[in-house]
C-alpha cells in the first residue's frame, strides 16, 4: 500500500516548511544565511531485481544546506559596525574556542576589547606602541585606552620661494635685524614646534636679503632670537645662496642644525630647550615671483588623548588622538573555508569548523580571496522573503497532496475491507 510514500512525503514537506519558516524568521537577522532542504528518493533493495517496474518507497531529507551568498549591505551610524563585502568570516573567541560569524555588530567593552553581542572577542593582529602591526598568531583585539606621549621636534623643512626682485635689506651696524621693524627684513613665516613635554613653541623665521642671490635666515622662539652673539645681538641660523637661475640652493646643500633655548610660551609656561633641530631649506627657490611658503613641516607634537577610531577596508583599526596624530591600533583577521557548507551552525549567528569544512585559511581583508571590510555598515540576511513565501505556498500544497494520497489509500483499503 502507498501509506509509506505518503508518510515520507508528509515528513519531508514538514521539514521543508520548518526550513522555510526558519529562513523567514531570520529575514532581519544581521549576517544570517538562508538554508534549503535537499531531498532524495528512496527505493527498496531487491536481489537481482531488474528495476524495470520499480516503484519508490518515498522521499527523505538528505541535507539542510546553508547558502553563503552575499547579503545586502546597509549603512549605520556605528563606526564599529562592520560588513564583509566578499568572501570570509570574522573570527571571535570565547577564550577556549574560535568561532566564525558574518555578523559585524561589534562594540568595545570596558576593557577596550572589541566584542560581539554575546561578549565574544574579535580576533586580529595587535600593534606596538609605534603603530606597527605585529604579524603572527592572532589574538583578541584590544583598543588603546591611554593617550599618546608627546614628541619633541627634531626636523623642520621649508618649501618656499624667495622673491629675487626684492631689494637688499641688510642694515649697517648692529644689530643687523630688528624683528619689530619690517624694513630690516624682507619676509617672515612661522611654525609651531614642541619641546620634550609637548609644550608649544612659536618658531618664526625671518628672511633678509643680504646680497644678490644670498639671504640670511633668522629665527625667534616665542619672540626671542634663537641665536645671539656675546652682546646679545641676533645672528642668522643659516644663510642661503642661490645660483644665477634661482634654482635649488648652492648652499646649504643639506639640513643645518639649530638649537632653541628655553623660553616663556603664550600660556606663561617655561619651555624646555630643544637642541639639534634639523632645518632643511634645500627645497627653496629664488625666482622672480612673489614670496610664498608652500610647505612648512615639523615632526613634533603635543600629548594627546584618544578621540576616535576608524576601521579601513583592509581591517586596520586606526586610532586618532586629540593632537591630530593617528596610528594603527591593530588589524582584523578574516578566515575562509574551502567548504563553508560544512560549517556547523551553533546559533547566535555563529559557526564552528568541522572536518567537512576543513581548516580555515586566514589572512587580512582585501588579500587573496578574502573580501574587504566596510565600516559603519552591516550585512543583512540573504533571505529572499518573496521567494520564501512562494516556496512556503508550494510546500503547503505538496503537504496537502501527500495527505491526499494517504486519504486515497485509506479509501482503497476501505473498499477492500467492505468486499463481500
Amino acid at each position: 500500500m502507498g501509506f509509506q510514500q505518503g508518510l515520507s512525503g508528509l515528513s519531508a514537506s514538514s521539514k521543508n516548511l520548518e526550513v522555510i519558516g526558519n529562513n523567514i524568521a531570520n529575514a532581519n537577522t544581521i549576517g544570517a544565511k538562508a538554508s534549503r532542504a535537499e531531498f532524495g528518493d528512496m527505493y527498496a533493495a531487491a536481489l537481482n531485481g531488474s528495476g524495470a517496474a520499480t516503484v519508490g518507497i518515498g522521499v527523505n531529507v538528505q541535507a539542510v544546506v546553508q547558502q553563503f551568498s552575499q547579503g545586502n549591505i546597509s549603512s549605520t551610524s556605528n563606526s564599529l559596525d562592520l560588513a564583509i563585502n566578499g568572501n570570509g568570516f570574522f573570527e571571535v573567541s570565547n577564550g577556549s574556542q574560535t568561532l566564525y560569524t558574518r555578523n559585524g555588530q561589534f562594540e568595545a567593552n570596558k576593557d577596550g576589547f572589541i566584542t560581539s553581542n554575546q561578549g565574544l572577542k574579535l580576533v586580529g593582529y595587535p600593534a606596538d606602541t609605534n603603530g606597527v602591526i605585529l604579524p603572527g598568531a592572532a589574538v583578541p583585539l584590544q583598543l588603546p585606552t591611554g593617550g599618546v606621549a608627546p614628541k619633541v621636534t627634531s626636523n623642520n623643512s621649508i618649501e618656499m620661494n624667495l622673491d629675487s626682485r626684492k631689494a637688499v635689506t641688510l642694515p649697517t651696524g648692529t644689530p643687523q635685524i630688528d624683528f619689530t621693524d619690517a624694513k630690516t627684513f624682507n619676509d617672515a613665516s612661522s611654525v609651531t614646534v614642541y619641546d620634550a613635554k609637548g609644550q608649544d613653541v612659536a618658531l618664526a623665521y625671518f628672511f633678509q636679503k643680504s646680497a644678490t642671490d644670498t639671504w640670511n635666515v633668522y629665527a625667534t622662539a616665542n619672540g626671542s632670537s634663537v641665536k645671539v652673539d656675546t652682546a646679545g645681538n641676533p645672528l642668522p641660523v643659516t644663510s642661503i645662496s642661490y645660483p644665477a637661475n634661482g634654482g635649488a640652493p648652492t648652499s646649504p646643500t643639506g639640513a643645518v642644525s639649530i638649537s632653541i633655548p628655553s623660553t616663556t610660551n603664550s600660556t606663561g609656561g617655561t619651555t624646555l630647550p630643544i637642541t639639534g633641530v634639523a632645518l632643511d631649506v634645500t627645497q627653496s627657490t629664488q625666482y622672480g615671483t612673489g614670496f610664498g611658503v608652500t610647505a612648512l613641516v615639523q615632526d613634533g607634537f603635543a600629548a594627546g588623548q584618544l578621540s576616535s577610531l576608524s576601521i579601513e577596508k583592509t581591517g586596520i583599526v586606526m586610532a586618532t588622538y586629540s593632537n591630530g596624530q593617528s596610528k594603527p591600533a591593530g588589524q582584523i583577521e578574516l578566515a575562509s573555508f574551502r567548504n563553508p557548507q560544512g560549517l556547523n551552525p551553533v546559533g547566535g549567528n555563529l559557526w564552528s569548523r568541522t572536518s567537512a569544512s576543513g581548516d580555515p585559511t586566514v589572512g587580512v581583508p582585501d588579500s587573496g580571496n578574502l573580501g574587504v571590510l566596510q565600516a559603519g555598515a552591516l550585512e543583512e540576511s540573504n533571505t529572499d522573503l518573496t521567494g520564501e513565501l512562494v516556496n512556503m505556498i508550494t510546500a503547503q500544497r505538496v503537504y496537502q497532496a501527500n495527505a491526499q494520497t494517504i486519504k486515497t489509500q485509506d479509501q482503497v483499503l476501505q473498499t477492500l475491507v467492505n468486499l463481500r
